[in-house]
């Protein structure tokens, strides 16, 4: 009899404990590779035509939870100095002062503050970008994540890719000037292409139940 009481309150305590405990979730670290990913834009020229650049050096972190994707977090940095359209003296321009201002603003950053699922292999990310120091909300449409490959060195990889259009006037990139036979010289609508090669940093667990979040 008082083994079967003591056996009783020891599962009693067993449930209790469990009952307590909070429910963890497998969160990926993933942490972007400068060295092969790049954000590209392209403007229409002259009305006529479209120009093409990118910046080359990246670097940011994705928080991914595949359960549950609105928990997951992206935080990015693209450096402004590194804007090539393949054209020096425009290049040179771009950096200047009446255009991205890089001695002022190095920086494009962008911040998200929503994850949603938009089918398989599909995502919305909605977020801040912070550009020629202004910050204004954007949309990205992503697709990814490609199956994950290991590479000579043993790390994990996986790629994805962004794509968004912005209006440029709207973060002070307002220099235009009118062509004679109508129109401007650069367009306001900006289209832009993310393409990101990711590194595994592995997981880290994450309480997903009772807290309140900050």
């Amino acid at each position: 009899m008082r083994v079967k009481i003591m056996l009783r309150y020891g599962l009693t305590a067993v449930v209790m404990v469990l009952a307590g405990t909070p429910a963890f979730t497998q969160t990926t670290t993933w942490e972007i590779d400068p060295a092969h990913s790049a954000a590209h834009f392209s403007v229409r020229h002259m009305m006529i035509a479209t120009v093409r650049g990118e910046f080359h050096k990246l670097a940011g972190t994705v928080m991914f939870d595949e359960k549950e994707p609105n928990k997951s977090t992206v935080d990015a940095t693209i450096e402004a100095t590194t804007i090539d359209t393949g054209h020096e003296k425009r290049d040179s321009d771009l950096r200047g002062a009446e255009f991205f201002d890089v001695a002022k603003f190095p920086t494009i950053m962008f911040k998200s503050k929503s994850v949603t699922r938009q089918g398989e292999g599909r995502f919305k990310v909605t977020g801040d970008l912070t550009m020629r120091g202004v910050t204004k909300p954007v949309v990205l449409d992503v697709e990814g994540f490609t199956a994950q490959v290991k590479d000579q060195r043993g790390n994990i990889k996986t790629g994805a890719s962004a794509t968004t259009k912005i209006n440029r006037s709207e973060f002070g990139l307002t220099w235009n000037r009118v062509i004679e036979t109508g129109g401007v010289a650069v367009s306001d609508e900006v289209a832009i292409v993310i393409d990101l090669e990711l590194v595994k940093k592995g997981p880290s667990p994450a309480a997903t139940s009772g807290g309140s979040s900050k």
